[in-house]
């Protein structure tokens, strides 16, 4: 086997020969805005606007750390982010951080145990999936479902490698509820698009949207989807548009009473 090239010293040249190298590989949208190695991990943490992060997390547009690529490839230790955090202050931004850290260190903590059953059902899903479809459609996969928010999330995916955790809940919900695609092949699809993919975080979360790691499948409806997403959006057609209906129109037409949502699932709470 060929040995591959170590003296390429820009990422224009590493791209440009790795392209050729293997040309099979798909490049829709060039470098990703996240550039590699520990220093610029470093430079992204002190950067974080962290006391911002309570109020703006679940917003599209938000103040979230984008760390994921360097703690999910090593270049970053979970401890020494955490570490960083709580030396920002104790306030109840800096709290909900450190929470979110930890449910990235339970999901690995989960699949250290679990090993490659986390790639089935962990628990009994608490609405049906037997008949979700084992393979993914065309038009979910190049990102022309009809539907420009989430072909906006497909497009993003597919171009930056990167999506905020909120938007990836939208698109797994999208995809195992409303599109009855079941959740293995969707997760083991995004797993395949994302700069930070582990199997942790990405397939326990899918099962979390799905139901077979969770209490209740995580839906969201049109309301939800244009207070968090909307500034940053185009606008759906309201003609036939699949989310504009309340949560409980929602889980009669997805679930046929299996679920009947919570008033915290109406709030628009999603974790």
């Amino acid at each position: 086997m060929q040995q591959l090239r170590t003296d390429l010293e820009s990422r224009e040249s590493i791209a440009a020969y790795l392209q050729a190298e293997f040309p099979s590989l798909e490049n829709p949208g060039g470098l990703s805005p996240h550039v590699g190695g520990r220093s610029e991990g470093l430079v992204r943490l002190q950067q974080f606007p962290i006391q911002k992060y309570a109020k703006q997390r679940n917003f599209i547009d938000g103040a979230v750390s984008q760390l994921s690529p360097y703690l999910s490839r090593g270049c970053l230790e979970l401890e020494e982010v955490r570490q960083w955090a709580l030396q920002q202050s104790r306030s109840s931004s800096v709290e909900k951080f450190v929470a979110e850290l930890a449910w990235r260190a339970f999901f690995h903590l989960v699949y250290e145990e679990e090993g490659d059953r986390i790639f089935q059902e962990l628990e009994k899903p608490r609405v049906s999936l037997r008949n979700h479809a084992r393979t993914l459609p065309d038009d979910i996969a190049s990102g022309e479902t009809g539907i420009p928010s989430m072909d906006t999330f497909i497009q993003r995916m597919k171009q930056t490698g990167y999506l905020h955790n909120h938007a990836r809940m939208y698109l797994a919900s999208y995809i195992t509820h409303f599109r009855r695609i079941h959740w293995r092949t969707g997760a083991d699809w995004m797993y395949g698009q994302l700069i930070d993919g582990d199997f942790a975080s990405n397939h326990l979360s899918w099962q979390w949207v799905a139901s077979s790691f969770s209490n209740k499948p995580y839906i969201f409806n049109r309301e939800n989807l244009e207070r968090y997403a909307g500034a940053v959006l185009p606008g759906d057609p309201r003609r036939n548009d699949p989310f504009n209906y309340s949560y409980e129109e929602l889980a009669e037409q997805l679930f046929g009473g299996e679920y009947t949502p919570e008033p915290s699932r109406v709030s628009g709470n999603y974790r």
